[in-house]
């Protein structure tokens, strides 16, 4: 039974990389969306947006995490993984297949590279492609920016789609998983920083905590050469977070990565260049491959 949830990392992995992600109607990070989408931020008194988000965000966690005991529970209880070998590898299966969409390595990657190959078109098709992964305002970004955009984003992303939903996974299985997604997309979708940052601190310091340790995991096997250059250059950035995994990947690359007028990642670093999503993808990939190794380290000894 301790390599129940090591073997359900793997299927879930493999339906990633061979099917990629299953249809919206389907999707439980669609369902997440949604929900939080019924909720309209406004401008409210501090105290009063603060715990009206904390409520909506409270209400949305408990429902994931339910819904994910319950798909988890009813299925051990009738493949009865403990009884036999076919039930145990049909458990692995089944968990892992309910696992897959609440990670997305697959598409993360080929969106990454898209960008690539849309600045091959032109500046103008690299921008669109851009502003399809990122927030912020890509039209008159350079090419080189348009490029350190899209690699911060594949490394930031890594965390949040890969290597923190299997970290949850490990600890608390298919609802700790569920409860990671629902936070983090809580945060892409409220976190704002205008006169609604009250209605979504709750979700954007749930996120921050339950990110914590998996982004300095995803730091680690992204394996940057200068392990004390990191804490430094992780701090730039205004989140507690996701600078660690962007500047492991700066290191890792020896580039520059930043955002104009906000940070500004290993700046002794060369220029990013036509090439380096390529090779971003190459290094984030044997991260992914290190990081399940881990973190299925970690699920089968918590359970041994």
């Amino acid at each position: 039974m301790n390599l129940l949830l090591p073997l359900a990392m793997g299927v879930a992995l493999l339906v990633d990389r061979l099917f990629g992600e299953p249809p919206a109607w389907a999707h439980p990070v669609v369902g997440m969306g949604r929900y939080l989408g019924l909720f309209k931020l406004t401008r409210l008194p501090p105290a009063i947006g603060f715990i009206a988000g904390a409520l909506a965000w409270l209400l949305g966690a408990a429902l994931m995490v339910f819904l994910a005991l319950w798909l988890e529970g009813w299925g051990l209880l009738l493949l009865k993984p403990w009884s036999s070998m076919l039930g145990f590898v049909a458990a692995a299966l089944a968990i892992g297949l309910l696992l897959k969409p609440l990670l997305a390595w697959r598409m993360l990657a080929d969106d990454a590279l898209a960008v690539e190959t849309a600045l091959n078109e032109s500046l103008e098709a690299g921008r669109t492609r851009l502003s399809r992964l990122v927030s912020r305002d890509t039209t008159a970004l350079t090419e080189t920016e348009v490029r350190e955009a899209a690699i911060e984003t594949l490394a930031e992303n890594l965390n949040d789609s890969v290597i923190a939903p299997l970290f949850w996974f490990a600890i608390a299985g298919l609802p700790g998983a569920a409860l990671y997604r629902f936070a983090n997309t809580a945060d892409a979708m409220w976190g704002y920083r205008d006169e609604r940052e009250w209605c979504g601190k709750w979700a954007a310091r749930a996120d921050d905590l339950l990110s914590w340790l998996p982004a300095r995991l995803t730091a680690l096997v992204l394996m940057p050469p200068s392990f004390g250059r990191l804490p430094r250059e992780a701090r730039r950035t205004p989140s507690p977070n996701s600078g660690w995994p962007m500047a492991a990947m700066a290191l890792r690359l020896g580039r520059r990565l930043s955002k104009p007028g906000v940070y500004a990642l290993n700046t002794e670093g060369a220029a990013v260049q036509a090439g380096d999503l390529h090779a971003a993808r190459a290094v984030a990939t044997q991260a992914v491959i290190v990081g399940a190794a881990l973190v299925a380290a970690l699920a089968w000894a918590l359970r041994a």
